[in-house]
């Protein structure tokens, strides 16, 4: 069964760095787009950053030069680093694994990240 599982999440003051962690138990983690969503309160959900088979990165301009999305397919796990965290960073961060070839798209449970003084 596939499993993604956020953590790291947490309460965090402004301008402080939190980095989650998306840990897959997935078979071929190696061909699967990776990507970082985040939903607000009242908010839809909107995509943060991604990284592709290759390693290539794109990023929402909200979070460019904040935000470093990684990942590490020797542990089937991808990261983001979040740091100069803003309280319109407050949300729950989920983890999303997509391959085109496979026809396969999963979803982690999320994380909260809240950002508060």
């Amino acid at each position: 069964q596939v499993q993604l599982v956020e953590s790291g999440g947490g309460l965090v003051e402004p301008g402080g760095s939190l980095r989650l962690s998306c840990a897959a138990s997935i078979n071929n983690f190696s061909i699967y787009t990776m990507a970082w969503y985040r939903q607000a309160p009242g908010k839809q959900r909107e995509l943060v950053a991604t990284i592709t088979t290759l390693g290539n990165t794109n990023y929402a301009d909200s979070v460019k030069g904040r935000f470093t999305i990684s990942r590490d397919s020797t542990k089937s796990t991808m990261y983001l680093q979040m740091n100069s965290l803003k309280p319109e960073d407050t949300a729950v961060y989920y983890c999303n694994a997509d391959s085109r070839l496979m026809k396969r798209n999963y979803w982690g449970q999320g994380t909260q990240v809240t950002v508060s003084s």
